[in-house]
């Protein structure tokens, strides 16, 4: 088991072109490789941010068959990577409704896809501060399922933006030994200022884990505002590494023993009462 793994969030202000986008997801994946990454977290939405939700639906994929597919399975694999591939549109069950899933894809450093998550939560809610209204339930079907998968280096569990609301999916991800979070994301800058990082942070605190999380982080197309602040928390709430605008990117090492030094001799998770799920 590695004992220290390299971690990396890439964080992205996506546009309607594909192309551009992966340009610029690829430049940076590329980066944090040749720097020693193992571990490359991307953004929801990474490859495609047009003016309407609905649009997502123009660029959706057939689950093994498509350009944004094949970019995952490339930079995985020509970077010797672990890759969450932030989310991207995927078609459902009925190809022909006028609904997507937002699927968040895990490669392995052969480019191989050995997880998909389908974001659970979605964000149907009206922010009076702004008067933003989102209403992705119009758009996307959601996931029923948590995910966590063994690697080298621990147990990598996959949550997407408004899930960090729900911490019952994480401790649903911790019954089954989760060490490190990736959280693909694209606050609003409203939601983002209010609770960004308290919620990122809470997440690491009350799960003892590592969080990776990759947010959108600019002005796109729709007029929307992202509020990025892609960032690694450790499993004491300390953040490691911060990007704060823009595009970018930011790394840090995780230390799997700090985290297990921590569960043994501050064995909070042990201590709790009730189990909801």
């Amino acid at each position: 088991m590695t004992e220290i793994v390299n971690a990396a969030t890439i964080q992205l202000a996506s546009g309607p072109n594909v192309g551009a986008n992966l340009l610029e997801a690829g430049r940076l994946i590329r980066q944090q490789a040749k720097q020693g990454a193992q571990l490359v977290v991307l953004p929801e939405n990474f490859a495609f941010m047009g003016k309407t939700d609905q649009e997502l639906c123009e660029v959706r994929e057939k689950p093994g068959a498509g350009p944004i597919q094949d970019f995952l399975h490339e930079q995985a694999r020509k970077n010797g990577i672990w890759l969450v591939g932030g989310t991207l549109p995927m078609a459902g069950e009925d190809t022909h409704a006028n609904k997507i899933r937002s699927a968040a894809l895990l490669m392995n450093p052969d480019g191989e896809q050995v997880a998909r998550y389908d974001k659970v939560h979605l964000f149907d809610v009206h922010l009076p501060d702004s008067d933003e209204e989102y209403n992705e339930s119009d758009t996307i079907d959601p996931g029923e399922a948590a995910v966590v998968v063994e690697t080298e280096f621990g147990k990598l569990g996959v949550a997407v933006c408004y899930d960090l609301r729900f911490p019952e999916l994480f401790r649903c991800m911790l019954n089954s030994g989760v060490e490190i979070i990736a959280v693909p994301s694209a606050f609003t800058s409203v939601t983002g200022r209010a609770h960004w990082e308290t919620l990122v942070r809470a997440r690491a605190i009350e799960n003892l884990a590592f969080v990776v999380a990759a947010a959108q982080g600019g002005y796109h197309v729709s007029g929307r505002e992202t509020y990025g602040h892609s960032m690694l928390v450790d499993p004491w709430g300390t953040v490691l590494a911060q990007v704060p605008r823009g595009t970018g990117a930011a790394s840090s090492s995780l230390d799997m023993e700090f985290l297990r030094n921590i569960r043994r001799t501050f064995p909070v998770i042990e201590h709790r009462r009730f189990n909801c799920l």
